[in-house]
């Protein structure tokens, strides 16, 4: 991962690389490509929090707030880009003191590729080494077992499963919840911190 930093207000804009990726802050024009990756039902009924089909004018205002999250340091948004097009979404929010969530989405034709890990992978030394925090939390539908290889590879630890509210999918769900701390990611089998 190679930052290259800038700055919004007081905080400084990374753009993180990868070997195949780049992670830039999301601006309010990623809105309509988000839009057009959440208006497939595979990848939405996926998230619990998104709404299907989408809606573009509240997607387009939950983009135009990002900027204000990175200020303020409650959530770090990042467009995941191949060969300068987006193909999802990576993010830290809920970020509470030395905590925060990470969350991340592709497109379906992106999938099985390795770039969910790769993108997380780079996100997570972010959050570890540039933001400070000392632990990350994520989960995933328990029927989206792709998901949780790529959390297990980067070493959370599965936590509990729990019935949850899914908004794309209008039902609870099996969700189930992971865990990192900082100090167990440093000290990782074939970690090269």
């Amino acid at each position: 991962m190679a930052p290259n930093p800038k700055n919004i207000g007081n905080r400084p804009v990374v753009t993180l690389t990868t070997d195949r990726l780049a992670l830039r802050p999301t601006t309010p024009a990623d809105a309509q490509r988000a839009f057009e990756i959440q208006s497939d039902w595979d990848v939405t009924r996926m998230l619990r929090m998104a709404q299907f089909p989408p809606d573009a004018e509240d997607m387009a205002g939950w983009f135009g707030e990002h900027r204000q999250e990175w200020i303020a340091g409650t959530a770090f948004r990042f467009a995941i880009e191949r060969q300068g097009r987006m193909i999802g979404l990576v993010d830290l929010d809920e970020i509470d003191g030395e905590e925060g969530e990470l969350g991340y989405w592709l497109e379906k034709p992106s999938w099985g590729q390795g770039y969910a890990f790769e993108a997380a992978q780079a996100v997570v030394t972010f959050a570890f080494e540039q933001i400070g925090l000392a632990r990350l939390k994520t989960g995933h539908a328990a029927d989206n077992p792709a998901s949780g290889k790529v959390l297990l590879k980067l070493g959370f630890r599965p936590e509990k499963a729990m019935r949850k509210a899914s908004r794309s999918r209008g039902e609870e769900i099996l969700h189930q919840s992971y865990s990192l701390a900082s100090e167990a990611w440093r000290n990782r089998a074939g970690a090269d911190r």
